[in-house]
Parts: structure tokens; C-alpha cells; sequence
């Protein structure tokens, strides 16, 4: 029997995973909101162009299924545009939205720890000219520790009514992730945020179901 161990420097196998968010608290929706709305600008604030995109593009798709015309903030925008409160003015103007929907990090705890990975190997066997005697090859694929990133993170998402021109609902989600330390992100994790976020805009009267 021969043994072959192979040092793989290689990017970590560890897929990032997260827990469904959950909603921590909620701002009842107030009574002279004018809700159920129904022409939506979705902002996300957050310090990445691409993060923005992303959990905007999702929180639009969950809308629209629900007959809501909802509109990106980063569709009418590049990473060069100014994040100011004239910017987003303007694209309520022109959209004549009656609700703008901001999402934005609240807090965000990593803690950081080194992680053995479990080694894989491959058998190959076959048979010799003796009898019961059998040729085996035993490859090892061993990686360096990996380092484990568990994080928390946990966003607020308002509804600002553009009659009334102040917050008329809201609520925070707390997330757990799990992912290696040279991954990016999971796409899902901005799917499920999304997704949460409309539900529970749904049961609040927010917006038509």
C-alpha cells in the first residue's frame, strides 16, 4: 500500500450557510399612515454599491409579486452618485412614489475562529497476479485550517410616507452567518432578508396582500 499526502493551498471548502432571519422588533404601523401603498422607492443604506443592489433588487422582486410597482434606488443610480436625502427626492418626484422603503445595518458582530477541515482521500484497488492479493493506492487530500467566520448581523427596514413625510412603520432582523474567511457572500442570505421584510409588510397593512 502506498500513501500520497498532498497539501492542497487551495480556496477553503467551507460554504457560507445562514439561519433564516428573524424579525426582533417590530414599529407598529401608525394609524394616519395613509397605507396600503402601492408605488414603493426601495433605498438601501449601506457603505457597498453592490450590497445595496443586491438586497434591493430582491426587495423589488418580493413587492412586484405582490402587485406593488416598486422601483431600485440603485436602477437609477451608479457608485458615483451622491447618497444624499436630494438624490432620493428627486427619484420620488419623478415616480411619484407615496412610500420610500429603507433598509440599513444596524450592527454587525463577527467573531472569528480557526476551524481543522476534515481530509478527503480517494481508494483505488485492483487485483494482482496472486491469489487474494490486492494492489491499493490511498490518495490524501489535506487542507490547512480554515478560518470560521460567525457573524450576526442585524438590519432595520422603515417605510417613510412620502404625504406624510415621516416613518410610519419599521422593524429590525437579526441573521446568523457562517462562512470562511475568504468567501463572499451567500446570495440567499439577501433573498431571505427581502423576502421577510415583505411579509411582514404584508401582515402589518403596509401593503395589499
Amino acid at each position: 500500500m502506498t500513501r500520497k499526502t498532498l497539501l492542497l493551498a487551495v480556496a477553503l471548502l467551507v460554504g457560507a450557510c445562514a439561519s433564516a432571519p428573524k424579525t426582533t422588533t417590530i414599529q407598529p404601523l401608525a394609524p394616519s399612515s395613509g397605507a396600503p401603498f402601492d408605488n414603493v422607492l426601495v433605498v438601501s443604506l449601506f457603505d457597498s454599491f453592490d450590497v445595496r443592489r443586491y438586497l434591493e433588487t430582491e426587495l423589488v422582486k418580493s413587492l412586484k409579486a405582490r402587485g406593488v410597482n416598486a422601483v431600485a434606488s440603485t436602477s437609477k443610480m451608479d457608485s458615483r452618485t451622491p447618497v444624499a436625502r436630494e438624490t432620493f427626492a428627486a427619484m420620488v418626484d419623478e415616480l411619484g412614489s407615496d412610500a420610500v422603503l429603507v433598509t440599513r445595518l444596524v450592527s454587525l458582530k463577527t467573531e472569528a475562529k480557526m476551524k481543522d477541515m476534515r481530509p478527503e482521500e480517494t481508494v483505488n484497488v485492483w487485483p494482482t497476479y496472486y491469489y487474494n492479493v490486492w494492489a491499493v493506492d490511498v490518495t490524501e487530500y489535506v487542507e490547512p485550517q480554515a478560518m470560521q467566520l460567525d457573524q450576526s448581523v442585524v438590519l432595520s427596514a422603515h417605510v417613510f410616507s412620502v404625504a406624510a413625510k415621516e416613518p410610519v412603520w419599521g422593524i429590525e432582523t437579526d441573521a446568523k452567518i457562517v462562512s470562511a474567511f475568504d468567501e463572499g457572500a451567500d446570495y440567499s442570505i439577501f433573498v431571505d432578508e427581502a423576502n421577510l421584510i415583505v411579509k411582514q409588510l404584508v401582515q402589518a397593512g403596509v401593503i395589499n396582500k
